[in-house]
């Protein structure tokens, strides 16, 4: 016996009655609406690519959801770590707003998401108020724990069985606790078959109860292996003491495949010269026993995945079973993209590269056209609307998102009115989960805090970030789709112009203006930032705002965005200026608390 109060199951076949033992009472009343509400079943894996292309080995996915319903090429995570990523996803609300910004207290996890209020305010609640019954199983949060479960259960759930932290991420070692019951150990068996099992137990269960549902699955795959203890210190060195990350761990009968594929060798993977700005530019080139390595970390990636397939295989086949595909939405996504080797980047997650926030987001259901691909701009803080609104539920006014088009004509119609950019952000760490190479290798680097955003149109694609050292970064993803190239870095040459003949600084001072705004912005302001600079209405995009009137205003006028210091969490007097009370808009020089 492994810790107080945990059994260790027989088999499988225990999962399957616990699956259909009593669940939990709904917080929220919820009456039964006169039209059947659709059903919901969302798939959430933890770390998965989408640009190093994961989803090709995945022939059941591609069967049942990409050729059946619409992916979504330009879907962003907000946060590339998996805790402040899933807490985003189920509020609505980016991680400034949250300040859930870590996967461990003080800053993160399971206990900080209770303390800032939101165990009574997330999306699972306001679906029960709207008539839903809720029901998930796997990983809910990080630091959600075989000693927390309880202190308080997490709410809105009619049934739950949850992976629980310190074996989350141990496949052959995994912890789960159902709904008020304590955790049973189900060592010596793979995670992703237990998930499975317990999902369609779930589903059984929501049919039978005859209500509109909502069903969450969280498998860990492709994560790394990850064997923890119960860290509660507050400091990054105790969690990076407590960990030990290896490779996944795929199912015994995937552990024979795809024995010669390596990582995608992309322009920038493990490049000649450095990229990228801060630490990254200080990575050396990895040796071939380096790249070996992470090639097999690649391939464990990709088996772990085949559970997910066959999970996703089995669901559907139940979905046709029980005759619900006609009036259920499948959503697939996850948490957090990855990188392998690009940039000369270990194993891991964290960066603003588009190997970390650029992420699978696959819809099928009713109205949904099938073998889409969709061009709109959407990220994880548009999910909790989107849910909503198929739920018939009225919406938030203090959403940071909106709700994703889903249907082909809205897209059609949508394509040109909807938000251009991403807001990406991220406090503290970024950790190597591969095997560490070289006396210098470092498992953690510690001042990888800085603020981004992501514009898209046709015309334009830019990243732009700054970092909590003050250093920037520019990629004109048009020119240079790999971000091999820092525009703003001194080693490189800027362009003279940048846009539609514009001078490079001038267009540098927009994209800044606009990350000032955005970083701390909150509800509306999120989706509609240039109306936070121009409250005339006159610009909705980039390429407005690009009018040369507007020059002395964003180039010699407004603030620019700059971290006063580097912080492990979001501590507002570190960020320096704020567009709310430091800001300009565009009104003869008014400030943006003077003009609200």
């Amino acid at each position: 016996m492994r810790f107080s109060g945990v059994t260790i199951a027989a088999g499988l076949h225990l999962s399957v009655a616990l699956a259909r033992d009593v669940g939990q009472k709904p917080l929220g009343a919820g009456s039964k609406p006169a039209a059947r509400q659709p059903n919901i079943v969302f798939i959430l894996t933890d770390d998965q690519d989408l640009h190093l292309q994961s989803l090709d080995y995945l022939p059941l996915i591609k069967k049942h959801l990409s050729s059946q319903g619409t992916s979504y090429k330009r879907h962003y995570c907000t946060t590339a770590l998996c805790c402040p990523s899933r807490v985003s996803l189920w509020t609505g609300k980016q991680a400034h707003n949250t300040n859930v910004t870590d996967v461990s207290p003080p800053y993160g996890g399971y206990p900080k998401f209770v303390s800032q209020g939101f165990n009574s305010a997330y999306l699972p609640v306001w679906l029960q108020e709207a008539g839903y019954n809720t029901y998930y199983t796997g990983k809910l949060f990080n630091a959600h724990t075989v000693a927390n479960y309880d202190a308080p259960h997490a709410g809105g759930w009619t049934a739950s069985d949850f992976l629980l932290d310190p074996y989350t991420y141990m496949y052959l070692n995994a912890s789960f606790q159902r709904n008020q019951d304590p955790p049973i150990s189900y060592e010596g068996q793979h995670s992703g078959d237990v998930i499975a099992d317990k999902a369609y137990g779930l589903l059984d269960e929501a049919v039978a109860a005859d209500k509109p549902f909502f069903l969450g699955i969280a498998p860990v795959a492709p994560h790394s292996n990850v064997k923890a203890t119960l860290f509660e210190g507050n400091h990054p060195g105790d969690f990076e003491n407590s960990v030990a990350f290896t490779a996944p761990i795929p199912a015994k009968r995937h552990e024979h495949l795809f024995k010669d594929v390596k990582v995608p060798r992309t322009p920038h993977f493990n490049p000649d010269e450095p990229q990228g700005a801060n630490w990254v530019r200080k990575l050396k080139q990895q040796s071939q026993e380096n790249v070996d390595y992470n090639d097999h970390f690649y391939r464990q990636r990709l088996r772990t995945l085949q559970s997910v397939d066959e999970l996703v295989g089995g669901l559907f086949k139940r979905l046709a079973k029980y005759n619900l595909l006609d009036n259920t939405f499948v959503f697939y996504t996850t948490d957090n993209g990855y990188h392998i080797g690009q940039h000369r980047l270990q194993p891991g997650k964290e960066c603003g590269f588009e190997e970390d926030i650029n992420i699978p987001l696959i819809v099928r259901g009713p109205g949904v056209a099938a073998g889409e691909v969709a061009d709109v701009v959407t990220t994880h803080i548009d999910l909790a609307p989107t849910i909503l609104e198929l739920a018939g539920a009225p919406s938030r006014a203090d959403f940071d998102g909106e709700a994703i088009p889903l249907r082909k004509e809205e897209l059609d119609n949508t394509t040109t009115l909807r938000h251009e950019h991403v807001t990406v952000e991220y406090w503290g760490f970024a950790a190597s989960e591969g095997k560490l190479f070289g006396d210098d290798a470092q498992r953690m680097v510690l001042n990888n805090t800085y603020k981004a955003l992501r514009i898209i149109s046709k015309g334009y694609n830019f990243y732009y970030s700054v970092w909590c050292n003050n250093e920037h970064e520019l990629y004109d993803l048009k020119t240079d789709p790999y971000q091999q190239r820092n525009l703003l870095h001194p080693d490189e040459k800027s362009p003279t112009t940048l846009l539609d003949g514009v001078a490079f600084d001038k267009v540098v001072a927009r994209l800044d203006s606009l990350l000032f705004v955005l970083k701390s912005c909150k509800a509306q302001t999120c989706t509609r930032p240039w109306q936070a600079l121009h409250p005339a209405g006159n610009v909705q995009n980039l390429h407005d705002a690009l009018a040369s009137r507007f020059d002395d205003f964003y180039v010699a006028e407004q603030k620019r965005v700059r971290y006063d210091r580097c912080e492990l969490g979001y501590l507002v007097d570190a960020e320096g200026p704020q567009f709310e009370t430091h800001g300009l808009v565009y009104r003869h020089g008014a400030r943006w608390d003077e003009w609200a």
